[in-house]
């Protein structure tokens, strides 16, 4: 049964950066479509971005600037760049694999506080 472990999660200031990064247990990695959702308190979970096979991204727009996706298929791996960060983008952050059905790694705490 294929794993998404994430790491990278934390504490930050507002202006600061973290990189997350998910990382998959089996081979086929290539082949999926990846991406990160977030879930803040009390608020419906969100889109944050994804990168298809072929390496296309699409962002929310609320990220579009400061976030960057991107994949290494040789390690298994799909990272979300996070820049500039602001208190609203604290949430959990889950990665996803977009398969069928939908698997999803446990969820790091991103806190953008001073």
């Amino acid at each position: 049964q294929v794993q998404l472990v994430e790491s990278g999660g934390g504490l930050v200031q507002p202006g600061g950066s973290l990189r997350l990064s998910c990382a998959a247990s089996e081979s086929s990695f290539s082949i999926y479509r990846m991406g990160w959702y977030r879930q803040a308190p009390e608020k419906e979970r969100e889109l944050v971005a994804y990168v298809t096979t072929g390496g296309n991204t699409k962002y929310a727009d609320s990220v579009k600037g400061r976030f960057t996706i991107s994949r290494d298929n040789g390690k298994k791996t799909v990272y979300l760049q996070m820049n500039s960060l602001k208190p609203e983008d604290t949430a959990v952050y889950s990665c996803y694999q977009g398969r069928d059905p939908v698997v999803w790694g446990q969820g790091t705490q991103v806190t953008v506080s001073s």
